[in-house]
């Protein structure tokens, strides 16, 4: 259950060099960069009084895109663990000004996932399997007993509702994608631990998620196969909360904190 909805919008490229600044294959859709088409001409009359400001929602938008894009690349393994990019380049390479990146990036910083180098960017934090391990141990101390006794209130129907979020970690799995299935994990967490009715709870379990997806310090790239068994465990603890069976879930849910990264 380590990997979380399919991402949209921007995304790096794979490969040496992709961050680099050379000219961008992938560009932010033209909307997101002013609102319309360089070649489309100004309607008479299409602005009222009654509009917000257009630049800052737009720059908004950009900025939200631009953080999913690096977050997504952050799981691939497409940013490199103790490498400085700069704004300006990352910029260069999604077809938008440093602006955007600088202020996704310093949103990253905030959340421990990049370090601020003055004058030079942000470097992409290094993290070794002590890191892991402790962010392991401090998601099961706040999930595990959660999911136990949501097991034993919550009835099978409610359940039954969170088919398709463990379903679509499946899906993500199939395919190896590392982005969209740790988005799909994290949104299978999220609907579990929100029935528990404490949104602090949600947050701070959601996260913790997010750090542990972090890959390590020269670690190795997960495999299809073990995007496919953690998925696996979503489904068969599901199942066995629609069947009520505590001793399977129970079982589950511990081995599934303390035996995996998820």
């Amino acid at each position: 259950m380590e990997q979380g909805s399919a991402r949209e919008g921007v995304r790096p490229p794979h490969g040496p060099g992709a961050y680099a600044g050379t000219p961008a294959t992938g560009r932010v859709p033209e909307q997101m960069r002013g609102g319309r088409s360089q070649d489309a001409p100004l309607v008479r009359g299409e602005h009222t009084h009654g509009e917000p400001p257009a630049p800052r929602v737009i720059r908004h938008s950009v900025r939200d895109q631009i953080l999913q894009a690096l977050r997504a690349a952050l799981v691939d393994g497409e940013l490199t663990p103790g490498q400085v990019y700069s704004a300006p380049a990352l910029g260069a390479r999604f077809g938008v000004s440093a602006t955007p990146v600088r202020e996704a990036m310093q949103q990253l910083a905030t959340e421990g996932a990049v370090e601020v180098v003055p004058n030079r960017g942000f470097r992409v934090s290094e993290r070794g399997p002590r890191e892991l391990a402790e962010l392991a141990e401090v998601r099961a101390l706040i999930e595990v007993p959660v999911m136990l006794r949501l097991a034993r209130t919550v009835p099978a129907e409610r359940w039954s509702a969170l088919r398709p979020l463990a379903d679509a970690t499946v899906t993500a799995a199939a395919v190896g994608d590392r982005a969209s299935y740790a988005e799909c994990d994290r949104a299978f967490h999220r609907a579990v631990l929100t029935l528990a009715g404490n949104e602090q709870l949600v947050a701070i379990a959601d996260e913790l998620h997010r750090r542990s997806q972090w890959p390590l310090v020269a670690g190795p790239a997960t495999r299809r196969a073990d995007l496919l068994a953690d998925a696996a465990e979503h489904t068969a603890l599901l199942d066995a909360l629609i069947a009520q069976d505590l001793t399977v879930v129970q079982a589950l849910v511990r081995e599934h904190f303390t035996g995996a990264d998820g």
